[in-house]
């Protein structure tokens, strides 16, 4: 395994690992856990991507029965059920999330239930722009197939198609593999991502779009990103900055670009930027301050629907903005490409990697 920041916590996934903080290992499996012996993982890449699931509480195979999927680790024997064709690997010891509330079709992020207010939603202009989110997934797709003849890629938050992903979808030389922690057609495994329940080295490539500022840990997501890619594999983040609530009490995080690179540091920098400039920030923010004074939800909506309508195309001008290192003070998100490493940043280059106005 590869060692990755983290402190000692007793509660598990809590924010950790500051600048300045000591640099511990990942902690390996216990004797017992041990002896059950795992597969090999220096090949997890090859044949099926189903022989890379592990149990995500001692990291041993797994294995499909008639109605579940069971941990081949003797002392453990986890079973873990079956929603919509696909396995539920959490461990319920650190999760927020049960296995219960997968079987019982509960929608714990994003709900698949269209009201007839969200249809009328879908009609109208929104506030959003990501204008290099086709061009990033590109230079992703590229970077990977540079490397690679065939790969195979994590998506992290698949229930909900990110940005310029349909290139991958449809390209025969790459797997995707889909998984979250909400209930959906596109989802493949329910898991938390804290917790992956695969092998070490068994992907290519790692997407993880818009879901960092949702989890409780993300430098704990992040160092389970590193473990599982193979050697050289490559990984692809986008992450907000200045941007309100969403999704409700699943929201914790926001990142600088600094910030952002060093989430990131043990990963070799092969492109960053801006993917939502500052006009989207500006115009989230004055959509939520104009909804602080709404308190029905009515109100809400026709506050919500009138702004959209009224300063949409404002959201315009960060297709000349995002090109601007000021605008990287004032941005809504940024986006990074990175080859694994076991070379961590300094915190030293970090510092001069500084880009914006002051």
């Amino acid at each position: 395994m590869s060692t990755l920041e983290s402190v000692p916590s007793t509660q598990p996934w809590l924010p950790v690992a500051l600048p300045g903080q000591a640099e511990l290992s990942v902690p390996l499996p216990s004797a017992a856990d041990a002896a059950s012996p795992a597969a090999p993982t220096a090949n997890a890449t090859q044949g099926p991507w189903r022989d890379s699931l592990r149990c995500p509480k001692c990291h041993q195979p797994v294995r499909p029965a008639s109605d579940s999927f069971i941990c081949q680790n003797q002392t453990c024997g986890q079973q873990y059920p079956i929603s919509r064709g696909g396995p539920v690997l959490i461990n319920e010891d650190k999760s927020v999330f049960t296995l219960a509330e997968f079987l019982d079709n509960q929608q714990n992020v994003f709900s698949e239930t269209r009201s007839w207010r969200s249809r009328i939603s879908g009609l109208l202009p929104d506030l959003d722009l990501n204008p290099v989110g086709d061009a990033y997934m590109q230079k992703f797709k590229q970077q990977l197939l540079s490397r690679f003849d065939h790969a195979r890629i994590l998506v992290v938050g698949g229930s909900i198609e990110g940005a310029g992903l349909a290139c991958l979808a449809n390209d025969p030389r790459i797997e995707l593999v889909e998984t979250d922690v909400t209930l959906s057609d596109k989802t493949q495994v329910i898991c938390d991502a804290h917790d992956l329940p695969f092998a070490d080295a068994a992907f290519h490539g790692v997407i993880v779009q818009a879901v960092l500022e949702h989890v409780l840990d993300p430098w704990r997501v992040v160092s389970e990103l590193h473990r599982v890619l193979c050697p050289d594999g490559i990984v692809l983040a986008d992450t907000p900055f200045i941007a309100q609530v969403h999704c409700r009490q699943y929201d914790f995080h926001r990142f600088t670009r600094l910030g952002h690179r060093r989430l990131f540091r043990h990963f070799q920098e092969l492109d960053s930027g801006i993917s939502g400039g500052p006009a989207v920030a500006t115009l989230w923010t004055l959509r939520y301050f104009a909804l602080s004074f709404c308190r029905r939800n009515w109100s809400r909506a026709a506050a919500s629907l009138t702004l959209r309508c009224l300063l949409f195309p404002l959201k315009y001008l960060d297709l000349w903005l995002i090109h601007h290192a000021p605008s990287n003070d004032a941005a809504m998100a940024f986006y990074f490409i990175g080859a694994k490493s076991e070379s961590p940043l300094s915190d030293q280059d970090l510092l001069s990697q500084y880009q914006g106005g002051f």
